[in-house]
């Protein structure tokens, strides 16, 4: 076999291995969306009735900035102290119900960042009409309450 036919062949099995990798990913992304016909169970988050993880205190501060910008109710960036930005999500909907229902939520990130910058796990909703905010550290796995 020539040089070149070796370096054509290990560009199709390389280009082969490839698409065989990609499409396990997808059909391991895409298969149990489409194979299963059950509804997903509602997640299992934990709601507490205080909150004592070190990350509470700043949470407590991120209520007070959000607070004396009104709890702003469009989702966006928001500027903040130190030059700057925090996020908005808009109204959180409680779909899974482990917040007390007949109530609206808004959502707002507890840590500051550069504007336009990723976002991390930590929130905090809050019920405009009552004031009772809950801390999750986690994306809404758990709720403290503050």
């Amino acid at each position: 076999m020539t040089p070149f036919r070796a370096a054509v062949t290990r560009v199709r099995r390389a280009l082969a291995a490839s698409a065989l990798v990609t499409a396990v990913a997808a059909a391991a992304l895409v298969a149990p969306a489409t194979v299963s016909t059950r509804l997903a169970e509602p997640a299992g988050a934990a709601v507490y009735s205080s909150c004592t993880l070190s990350r509470c205190a700043d949470a407590r501060t991120a209520r007070s900035g959000w607070s004396a910008k009104s709890f702003p109710t469009s989702r966006g960036w928001y500027s903040w102290s130190g030059g700057q930005c925090n996020f908005a999500g808009g109204q959180f909907y409680n779909r899974e119900g482990q917040l007390p229902t007949n109530a609206t939520y808004y959502e707002y990130d507890v840590y500051p960042r550069a504007c336009n910058a990723a976002r991390d796990a930590y929130r905090i909703v809050v019920n405009r009409s009552t004031g009772a905010t809950w801390f999750s550290p986690d994306h809404y796995a758990n709720f403290y309450r503050l």
